[in-house]
C-alpha cells in the first residue's frame, strides 16, 4: 500500500512537498533565530515593547488596562482557534466527499488527474497545518492566561524589580510567539491547496508566502513604525 502510494506521486509532487516544508520550518527558524530574527525584526520589536509594558505595568496602582489588554489579546487568540475547528471539521468532512472534491478540481485550468489515494494525502496535509495551528493557538491561549495570573499577582507599585517585568514579557513574548506559529500555519495551508491544482503552483504559491511573510516581518512599515 505505502509503495503504490508513493509511486502515485511523481518527482516534482515529491519535490514541492519537500520544498513546502523546508520553507514553513526554515522560515520559522530564521524569523525566530536567525541572523535577522530574533530581535532584529517586528518579532523583536514587539518583545522590546513587552519588557517596557511590563515596566509600566509595575509603576500602575490600578492595573485595570493591563487585564482588559491581556483579555483583548485572549480574544483574539480564542477567536483563531475556534475558526480552527471549524477549518478542521470541514477538511475531516471532506475527506468522506474527495470523489466530487476530484470532479471539481477536474474542470479547473493545469489540473492534473489523480487517484482517490493521492488526493486524499493532499487532504491530509492541509488538515496536518490546520492541526498544528490549533495547537499553537490553544496554547498560546493557556500562556496569555498564565499572563493574567501575573498582573494578579504583581506586587505594589515601587516593589517590584526588573525581574518582575522581564517574567512578565518573557511569558507575554512566549504567548506571541505561538500565536504569530498560528498564524503562520494558516499562511502556509493557504499554499498547501495549490496542491491540489499542480505541484509546480505548489511551489510557486510557497516562495510566494515566504516573500510576503519576510516583507512584513523584516521590511514592513509597522517595523519601521516601531523602531522610531
Amino acid at each position: 500500500m505505502l509503495a503504490t502510494l508513493v509511486s502515485a506521486f511523481s518527482v516534482v509532487d515529491w519535490a514541492a512537498l519537500a520544498w513546502f516544508f523546508a520553507c514553513w520550518m526554515g522560515y520559522g527558524w530564521v524569523v525566530e533565530h536567525g541572523p535577522k530574527g530574533g530581535m532584529g525584526g517586528l518579532l523583536g520589536a514587539s518583545h522590546r515593547f513587552r519588557l517596557e509594558w511590563g515596566r509600566q505595568m509595575l509603576r500602575r496602582e490600578v492595573r485595570v488596562a493591563d487585564s482588559a489588554l491581556v483579555g483583548n489579546l485572549m480574544q483574539n487568540v480564542s477567536f483563531y482557534a475556534n475558526t480552527t475547528i471549524y477549518v478542521i471539521a470541514g477538511l475531516l468532512a471532506l475527506l468522506g466527499t474527495v470523489d466530487k472534491l476530484i470532479d471539481a478540481a477536474a474542470e479547473l485550468p493545469f489540473a492534473r488527474h489523480a487517484s482517490r489515494e493521492v488526493w486524499e494525502v493532499k487532504v491530509l496535509l492541509l488538515l496536518m497545518v490546520f492541526v498544528v495551528a490549533y495547537f499553537k493557538f490553544t496554547w498560546s491561549l493557556r500562556q496569555f492566561n498564565m499572563l493574567s495570573i501575573l498582573i494578579g499577582a504583581a506586587p505594589p507599585p515601587g516593589e517590584g524589580s526588573e525581574a518582575d517585568a522581564q517574567r512578565f514579557a518573557k511569558v507575554n513574548a512566549l504567548a506571541g510567539d505561538e500565536f504569530n506559529r498560528g498564524i503562520r500555519a494558516y499562511y502556509f495551508g493557504l499554499a498547501a491547496v495549490a496542491w491540489f491544482v499542480q505541484p509546480w503552483l505548489f511551489m510557486a504559491v510557497t516562495t510566494f508566502i515566504v516573500l510576503v511573510l519576510y516583507r512584513r516581518d523584516f521590511a514592513s512599515h509597522t517595523l519601521a513604525a516601531m523602531r522610531e
